[in-house]
């Protein structure tokens, strides 16, 4: 490789050089990053959110996102591999979130419904909220509590422990139990 570029440098001016290579853009494709996060950052943030139920938690996890996604994507990519490679980022991202939060991963995305968040489309009719509040009915009512705080009314855990009225890590803890049982729940639901 030196070899080539000090036989560039040292070749006349008025030497035939190699022509300047052209690039092939795709006319459904990006023009720049910024572009690409532009199109998609809202479509990503509303699938996390769909997914997490909190603010704090869907803008953490859409930055996460970008973060992951960016580095190994072309910025030529035509818009639809983008928010594919975007949609599977998402998965991944949401896996680990899962399984920090619950301890185990979690990597079904109902694909109908979540690729229609990245691309735009309406949803089908949203059955979330419905077996959220199935779920929520059958915990126990300090258990029901926390995970509405947190996840619903998006308040931080120091939020939740005052109007609980108790110690922040008891907050946690309780949490925590209440997302191991509400998971217990679903799987019950879905059997």
């Amino acid at each position: 490789m030196a070899q080539r570029f000090r036989a560039r440098r040292d070749a006349p001016a008025d030497a035939e050089q190699d022509p300047p290579r052209l690039r092939v853009v795709d006319v459904d494709a990006y023009p720049d990053w910024d572009a690409i996060y532009r199109d998609n950052v809202e479509r990503v943030y509303r699938l996390m959110y769909a997914k997490v139920g909190n603010r704090p938690d869907a803008e953490d996890l859409t930055t996460e996102v970008f973060m992951t996604a960016l580095r190994p994507m072309r910025a030529s990519a035509s818009v639809g591999e983008v928010r594919a490679y975007l949609l599977a980022t998402a998965r991944t991202v949401l896996a680990t979130f899962w399984r920090r939060t619950l301890g185990r991963e979690i990597t079904t995305l109902d694909e109908q419904r979540d690729v229609g968040l990245l691309t735009g489309d309406p949803p089908p009719e949203d059955t979330g909220a419905t077996e959220v509040d199935r779920i929520l009915a059958e915990l126990p009512d300090r258990h029901r509590r926390i995970l509405q705080l947190r996840f619903l009314e998006g308040c931080s855990i120091k939020e939740a422990a005052v109007t609980l009225g108790v110690s922040v890590s008891n907050a946690k803890v309780l949490q925590h139990r209440a997302l191991r049982q509400a998971t217990a729940v679903a799987e019950r639901m879905r059997t």
